[in-house]
């Protein structure tokens, strides 16, 4: 199916994830799946991700911050990827996921953060060093 929405859709998704990864969810599309992949395209990112009021980075800080709390480590690592496509900072990351240790629980702040290291580590992100640890 192709609307407005889904095309349009179809772009911010693959501006913030990648063509790579994009084509990997699009491949094999089947009678299961196909319209679970066109309601994510044009809902989530049609509908959503296209509008202007927001930029790509700060939907990517709140993403980064709300599928961390919902525990969901497979999507919380496709949206640091993403967020380091958009332009974030590993600051911003970083702050980002202070706030959900303070406001989801620690256990949700060391999970996000070991997980967004692991991304760092693939996507040969090196945060800064330290230069006075104490």
């Amino acid at each position: 199916m192709s609307t407005v929405k889904h095309d349009d859709g179809l772009q911010a998704r693959r501006r913030v994830l990648g063509d790579d990864y994009v084509d990997r969810a699009l491949t094999g599309l089947d009678s299961f799946n196909a319209e679970f992949q066109e309601l994510v395209t044009e809902y989530c990112w049609g509908q959503v991700w296209t509008r202007p009021t927001l930029s790509d980075r700060q939907r990517s800080l709140i993403n980064l911050a709300m599928i961390s709390a919902l525990n969901r480590s497979h999507e919380f690592k496709v949206h640091v990827r993403g967020a380091i496509r958009n332009g974030c900072t590993v600051e911003e990351i970083r702050d980002t996921l202070m706030q959900v240790a303070i406001y989801c629980g620690i256990p949700a702040g060391v999970e996000a953060f070991r997980l967004a290291r692991e991304v760092f580590d693939a996507e040969g992100v090196t945060p800064d060093p330290v230069v006075d640890p104490a």
